[in-house]
């Protein structure tokens, strides 16, 4: 017995060896910037904290009435998950492992499946045969023309608040919604014309989608066929990229413009860890089409709802897509003239700045403590402060002001309107009288 209680001792002794090695010893604090980092790198995460921040606080915090309250929590919620979670997991779940797999010859599933999650250059510079490269491409175009049924629910999503507003508080004029009315009085006919158009709006939405979907199937059977529609996918998935080149032929070459182009003109899934996950171009798109169902729905509701529109949500769509990016690039650049942080912060030959992932971080502390001569745990805690630095400042004064400074000063523009439009009514009645 004594051997066998020796050896399990020493087992235990080697696994806690093993996870201290792993980043078991990290303190609690760098364990939290670690998590944060995580985060950071997961899109879909990081974008619904900074939407929720940014636009469900600060509005719950200044909501004007009660149904201005149920239908932005209704709106938001459903909204996030469209924008944030519904690419990743129509096409992980419902089309990668559903519907779509089923659309491949049994004995090409196995490869094409492994293959669907990498990049169009990837699956061309591989081995495989043509045709197969060509099933995958197209099997990629068709899941991606299938979640064009996306952005057109998030098109006739604001038309869904309207019905809703008006059939749970019986309200559709926005003077009503935002409180600015003392009379509360409603228009009938105004109802029957939001009403009508909300059911039509969500009706077209519902064909459009299922078009997009069995559009996508047909695409992802038959397209491998046709060198027309092999290219098409191809466009379809990155459009960016053939931009580039067509500006690259008019003379006109930039290495910030094609990297522009290329992620946030991609439509094509983003490779997390060999899972389909959101891409900027993704979201590039839904917010976009969902700017112009805002203002489509706004127009049934009064002048002041549309312009509460155009005054908020092109700004909040752009923060959506680009986050933090602008201030990022700003700080990173900053930092670098400074010359902080100089494993993380690098120019590339092109004199863009390039931070490692956090996937990068253990090999870069490895290197560090073997050139130093420091501990593994040392070095990787140092990267993982620096890095949070990095992301987090202005992530966070993003966050911080953008949410309310946008959210009041709309507010306040939309009080504003409706005073004035009452001084101008009032004035025309004024002189009306007179004459």
């Amino acid at each position: 017995m004594l051997p066998a209680i020796q050896n399990t001792n020493i087992n235990n002794y080697k696994s806690k060896q093993s996870q201290s090695f792993k980043g078991a010893g990290l303190p609690a604090g760098v364990a939290f910037l670690d998590g944060f980092i995580k985060t950071q790198e997961n899109l879909s995460i990081t974008r619904c904290i900074q939407s929720s921040m940014t636009n469900i606080v600060p509005k719950a915090a200044l909501s004007r009435s009660k149904a201005d309250f149920c239908e932005f929590t209704f709106l938001e919620l459903l909204e996030s998950g469209l924008f944030y979670f519904a690419a990743p997991f129509f096409g992980e779940f419902l089309y990668r492992r559903g519907i779509f797999k089923s659309s491949q010859p049994k004995n090409l599933r196995t490869e094409i499946d492994k293959n669907l999650p990498n990049s169009i250059e990837q699956i061309k510079n591989s081995k495989l045969d043509k045709a197969l490269k060509n099933r995958i491409i197209t099997q990629k175009g068709g899941m991606v023309l299938a979640c064009l049924a996306i952005p057109v629910l998030e098109y006739a999503l604001s038309f869904a608040k309207n019905l809703f507003t008006l059939k749970v508080f019986k309200i559709s004029d926005f003077n009503n919604i935002a409180n600015l009315n003392k009379d509360k009085k409603e228009d009938t006919a105004q109802q029957k014309r939001v009403e009508t158009h909300a059911k039509y709006e969500l009706k077209k939405a519902g064909v459009l989608s299922a078009t997009g979907v069995a559009a996508g199937l047909l695409l992802s059977a038959a397209g491998h066929k046709s060198k027309g529609l092999v290219k098409f996918s191809e466009f379809l998935l990155e459009p960016g990229q053939k931009i580039s080149k067509l500006l690259h032929k008019a003379g006109i070459s930039s290495p910030r413009t094609d990297r522009f182009l290329e992620e946030y003109l991609k439509l094509d899934f983003a490779n997390r860890n060999g899972k389909l996950a959101l891409s900027k171009g993704q979201l590039a798109a839904i917010c976009t089409t969902g700017l112009f169902g805002y203002s489509a729905a706004a127009k049934d509701r009064g002048k002041l709802d549309f312009y509460e529109v155009w005054t908020r949500v092109p700004l909040v769509v752009l923060y959506t897509i680009f986050g933090s990016s602008v201030l990022d690039e700003g700080f990173k650049s900053i930092l670098a003239r400074k010359g902080k942080f100089p494993e993380l912060i690098k120019r590339d030959s092109n004199g863009l700045i390039n931070v490692p992932s956090r996937a990068e971080l253990p090999q870069i502390a490895k290197n560090l403590s073997e050139k130093n001569n420091t501990s593994y745990e040392k070095e990787l805690s140092r990267l993982i402060k620096q890095k949070s630095v990095i992301t987090g400042v202005p992530y966070l004064f993003g966050l911080l002001v953008m949410g309310f400074t946008l959210t009041g000063i709309t507010r306040v523009w939309t009080k504003y309107r409706y005073n004035q439009m009452n001084k101008d009514t009032q004035n025309q009645n004024q002189e009306v009288k007179k004459n």
